[in-house]
């Protein structure tokens, strides 16, 4: 059957889209319980983590990205570009997806940054548009309102656009020497003027290997879905707890896409999933409890302000009922407004009661969805969303998978029911991330 933004899709259909989020596999940890990412400036973890992923013939790699550190819990990172770019050398066919704020950072030096990454990886790169909630007192700068970011992130993306289109394909060609020619008349000023950017161009790096780097976008809220829309290739969802929802998420998406003239299947909408994954039931629930079992709680609750608008939980049991009346209104939220709005939903739904529940949430998939079972058991979970459509795909979080296996768990014995189902592939079709996406 055709599926029409939400009917159930045809099992021949084109594929399942996955991703891999790089990095921590949890957010408060209990001292002295390791995992294999605990070392997050250590490059072999994520060199393995990537060859790895490789291997189990993921699409895409993605990277999150913190602009800023608590003062009171700090923890260190790497950029995401600079990492990447080491990542493009020990991977061949893997894309390479680093987040970049529009809010403190310019639109020539991303273009010229990802273009770049682009060209090393051979066009393998692509940036994910976030538009950050915090950092204003980091770089200097006031952070405007929500729906003023996303004003301004249109305008940004459009600049990026323009720059990397600057040089036409075959604007630069080479000899049977090797000896490089440029085209001057193939090189344009974009001469972009708007409220807020003014830049001449051209960029000073040439063309895409995949006419351009893949353009994601993160956010669900109301200014989110539409720029998502408008301008992605990939929309980066929160995954979540029910199908529906999840459904009407990915038919919104689709018809705003064409309502801005483009084809619906130009955009892959990836919710995020975090699975606890064991060879049975029962070994999943025991992986479960165990997660449950390391999590710091009280380190848990201080990460809640910056998800909750500030709201102060020291002074609540954990067992305590979460005093919805005092946390704001979804639309009143300057900050991540659509992951606020999800955990909002959570606890008027009734699934979230205590601030232990809502801890447990936030610390095992950041909001998102984590099946729990067998590799069938998630496997059938997986496809049944992506036959009723709810997804074009996945976007991995690896807080859950850290036990036994690991990431093995995906890579070796979850991808394989995939492939053996018929609704992943089994190797790239093609050298360039755009491609192999099928845009």
């Amino acid at each position: 059957m055709t599926n029409k933004w939400g009917s159930r899709r045809s099992e021949r259909g084109p594929g399942l889209v996955l991703g891999l989020l790089l990095g921590g596999t949890g957010q408060a940890k209990k001292p002295g319980t390791n995992g294999p990412t605990d070392n997050l400036l250590d490059i072999d973890v994520y060199i393995e983590q990537a060859q790895q992923a490789e291997r189990g013939k993921i699409h895409t790699i993605f990277l999150a990205d913190a602009l800023t550190t608590s003062e009171t819990a700090p923890k260190p990172g790497l950029e995401p570009v600079t990492m990447l770019s080491a990542l493009a050398a020990r991977t061949s066919r893997i894309g390479l997806i680093g987040s970049i704020s529009t809010s403190f950072t310019e639109p020539y030096n991303l273009a010229r940054q990802v273009l770049s990454l682009d060209h090393i990886s051979r066009g393998r790169a692509g940036w994910n548009l976030v538009t950050s909630s915090a950092g204003e007192k980091n770089f200097g700068k006031p952070l405007p309102a929500h729906d003023d970011r996303y004003a301004i992130a249109e305008e940004f993306a459009g600049v990026v656009q323009a720059l990397w289109e600057s040089w036409e394909a075959d604007a630069v060609t080479y000899d049977h020497r090797g000896r490089q020619s440029v085209d001057a008349g193939k090189v344009h000023r974009i001469d972009w003027i708007s409220d807020h950017f003014k830049v001449q161009g051209p960029l000073n790096v040439s063309r895409s290997p995949q006419d351009r780097p893949i353009l994601a976008q993160a956010g669900t809220s109301t200014e989110g879905r539409r720029l998502g829309a408008r301008i992605a290739d990939v929309i980066f969802t929160t995954g979540l707890t029910e199908t529906e929802p999840s459904i009407e998420i990915y038919r919104d998406f689709k018809e705003r896409a064409s309502s801005f003239g483009r084809s619906p299947d130009s955009v892959k909408i990836l919710p995020g999933v975090a699975p606890v994954i064991g060879s049975t039931d029962e070994e999943a629930h025991r992986f479960w409890r165990k997660i449950i079992e390391e999590i710091d709680f009280e380190e848990g609750r201080k990460s809640l302000a910056g998800q909750f608008g500030g709201i102060d939980f020291e002074g609540i049991g954990l067992d305590a009922p979460i005093p919805i009346a005092d946390l704001p209104q979804t639309a009143d939220v300057q900050g991540r407004r659509s992951r606020f709005g999800v955990f909002r939903d959570l606890i008027e739904s009734g699934k979230v009661r205590t601030v232990r529940d809502l801890i447990i949430y936030h610390s095992s998939g950041a909001g998102h969805w984590f099946p729990i079972g067998s590799v069938e058991n998630i496997a059938d979970q997986l496809q049944d969303r992506y036959e009723r459509g709810a997804t074009d795909g996945f976007n991995f979080l690896a807080f859950t998978l850290k036990y036994e296996l690991g990431l093995s768990a995906l890579t070796e014995h979850l991808i394989p029911e995939l492939q053996k189902r018929g609704i992943f592939h089994r190797d790239y079709q093609h050298e360039t991330l755009r491609q192999n996406l099928g845009l």
